[in-house]
């Protein structure tokens, strides 16, 4: 056994995950997981949604019991900040002054709300959502009346705005663009979207870009939009992306591009460095690309890279990357990333109203799945992507046709 623990900068999802996967994977030192937050491992996604509805509580999002922790020997250093990378010496410095020493040191700093910078941006009542504490400012102001404004179309930014209108409130969405979800998700998913969050009620503004937010009394009260409009709102709600944490790293030298540069171990330049989660940006071996993505499954593979090269395992078989998100009762279910579709042909589901969304290559390769209520089509649209199979449009389109069949090459 080494002295030196494993050193985790980072308690989210992709920290709390990779301590656990050491563990179970066979690692019998020590651990220190060392976050910001004065809470364990959370779960992220529900606090746009359930937690701000009050349909979850901290005990559910919670990643594991404080028990496992304890169990596991996993010393969790909560309220604290890596500063600083020392690789020479192989520590990192606390906020405190305080040096750890690691025998590997796994960087799972996150990302940041992207800062929207226009005047007043800096008023009260103008909030982002990245953390519980976020979640919880952002719970207190979404009271039945009240009006939301909304910067940003978003998964975040509609995810928000589905809680909003649930508990009674106005919202306003404000995207600069020319369609919601435009740097995510295809323009029939985005129109459907579009279309539903108006028949809930929430006002949707597009290619309108704010210039200002106005107040009163030191609290947001209203935006001016550049075109000269203004919109009254007692809450205005930052969603226009979020920012990797990469300062660090590169303080350290670490090589950084919209994210911390990881191989498919998660290793980083640095062979006692990894990083992993919404810091990162990493290759994608089916698209044959790197990015950076921010989801819980993209967390999870990597903490799994992570714990796998440190543990001397084999690693994990590369998944195809997805996402989902719940808004009023769709079900949103994403798998593969169609960076220059060349047709894109819609699909029934099997069951209930739903439908999905396939993205083809210019030779038929399915790059993408976008399913709303449709997980018996998702799940084989996964299956497509991972095996890059080639399917005709027209084949797909025909709901007669088995996907379950074409996944596994019988049709």
């Amino acid at each position: 056994m080494t002295e030196r623990p494993i050193v985790i900068a980072g308690a989210g999802h992709a920290g709390g995950a990779a301590a656990a996967f050491l563990r179970q994977y066979g690692w019998k030192g020590g651990i220190v997981l060392v976050g910001e937050e004065p809470i364990l491992p959370y779960q992220r996604p529900p606090l746009s949604k359930a937690w701000l509805k009050g349909e979850a509580t901290a005990e559910s999002l919670a990643l594991r019991p404080a028990r496992f922790y304890e169990q596991q020997k996993i010393e969790a250093r909560l309220g604290q900040r890596v500063v600083a990378i020392h690789r020479a010496e192989a520590e990192v410095e606390l906020a405190s002054g305080e040096r750890l020493p690691y025998h590997r040191l796994i960087l799972a700093l996150g990302a940041r709300a992207r800062a929207l910078p226009v005047p007043g941006a800096d008023l009260a009542g103008v909030l982002a959502l990245r953390s519980a504490a976020d979640a919880d400012a952002l719970k207190a102001a979404l009271t039945p009346g009240a009006h939301l404004a909304v910067i940003g179309g978003g998964y975040i930014g509609l995810e928000v705005a589905a809680s909003a209108r649930a508990l009674g409130c106005t919202v306003t969405v404000v995207e600069r663009e020319s369609r919601v979800l435009a740097r995510v998700a295809g323009e029939a998913l985005s129109a459907y979207l579009a279309e539903h969050h108006r028949a809930q009620g929430v006002e949707i503004l597009l290619g309108a870009e704010v210039e200002a937010l106005e107040g009163r009394a030191g609290r947001v009260a209203a935006l001016r939009l550049k075109d000269g409009r203004t919109l009254a709102c007692d809450t205005a709600l930052i969603g226009i992306g979020a920012v990797p944490e990469e300062a660090l790293a590169r303080a350290a030298g670490l090589a950084c591009a919209n994210g911390i540069l990881v191989d498919l171990a998660a290793r980083t330049e640095d062979p006692a460095i990894y990083a992993i989660g919404d810091c990162t940006h990493r290759p994608l071996p089916l698209s044959g690309r790197s990015m950076r993505l921010e989801s819980v499954p993209n967390a999870l593979e990597q903490a799994k890279q992570a714990a796998a090269d440190i543990c001397g395992r084999p690693p994990p078989v590369p998944e195809v990357p997805w996402f989902w998100s719940d808004q009023y009762a769709l079900r949103l279910q994403m798998a593969g990333i169609a960076f220059a579709p060349a047709q894109s042909v819609r699909r029934p589901a099997a069951e209930g109203e739903g439908f999905a969304v396939f993205h083809l290559a210019a030779d038929d390769t399915v790059l993408a799945v976008e399913a709303v209520n449709a997980p018996a089509e998702f799940m084989a649209g996964r299956l497509l992507v991972a095996k890059q199979r080639q399917v005709p449009a027209a084949v797909l389109a025909d709901p007669a046709r088995s996907l379950k069949e074409l996944a596994a090459g019988q049709a």
